[in-house]
């Protein structure tokens, strides 16, 4: 097996794979073994996501440089500093580090969109992640197969947004108008929607519920079909 193939190997997919095949099973790949999903007192399991993940990391990071392309990539913790890139994610240091125009370190705390106006926005495949965007509009945004890992909503208004395999895991949606929101494939896993109103949105195909919803506190929720979730 030579090295291009042991990359597509690690991202579990068939040499010569588009780059959108390539993004797609990296995306998944980091949902599967963020830390943030594994028992923080696990040091085994805790160990053994960060080699996945650096793994995962350089295998989509070569793969990419193929196809001349830069997007979103995730960094375990490490305990020195590194220089990062605009599309590079990294999770906070203990130590600083350089940074420049055309270098990106997620902010101690990050910019403050609470209430800005994003109707109809192209926000596909962006990575929001941790941003406060609380009563924010959002109103027939385009949010398909968006990064929002614990992206703060509470009292925005999504209605009719495309969230198509948007992750939102543990996201703060608290009274959040999702009506008509098109849900499918987006997950959901941990998230607050206590008060939320998803009047009309599309999370089935048929009787098939077509949302991740595991862990989600629902009270008082809006469901689509108008019944409040006790």
């Amino acid at each position: 097996m030579n090295e291009l193939e042991r990359y597509y190997r690690v991202l579990e997919l068939e040499p010569g794979a588009t780059i959108e095949e390539v993004n797609q099973a990296y995306k998944d790949l980091v949902f599967v073994w963020h830390p943030d999903r594994l028992p923080k007192d696990n040091l085994r399991l805790q160990q053994k996501a960060q080699d996945k993940l650096k793994a995962i990391n350089e295998a989509r990071e070569r793969l990419r440089s193929l196809n001349g392309k830069h997007q979103h990539i995730y960094h375990p913790p490490r305990t020195q500093p590194q220089k990062t890139s605009t599309d590079y994610y990294h999770s906070p240091r203990p130590q600083p580090q350089k940074t420049s125009t055309d270098h990106y370190q997620p902010p101690k705390q990050n910019p403050d969109l609470s209430g800005k106006d994003f109707s109809q926005a192209n926000l596909s495949n962006k990575d929001l992640s941790g941003r406060n965007l609380s009563y924010a509009n959002l109103s027939g945004a385009d949010l398909s197969d968006t990064f929002m890992h614990k992206v703060i909503l509470r009292g925005a208004n999504l209605s009719e947004a495309n969230l198509f395999r948007a992750n939102l895991l543990l996201a703060d949606l608290r009274e959040a108008n999702l009506r008509a929101a098109n849900l499918i494939g987006a997950d959901l896993s941990g998230a607050d929607l206590r008060g939320a109103d998803l009047t009309g949105a599309r999370i089935r195909s048929g009787d098939r519920l077509l949302v991740k919803l595991i862990g989600a506190n629902l009270a008082g929720a809006i469901m689509p079909d108008g019944e409040v979730h006790k």
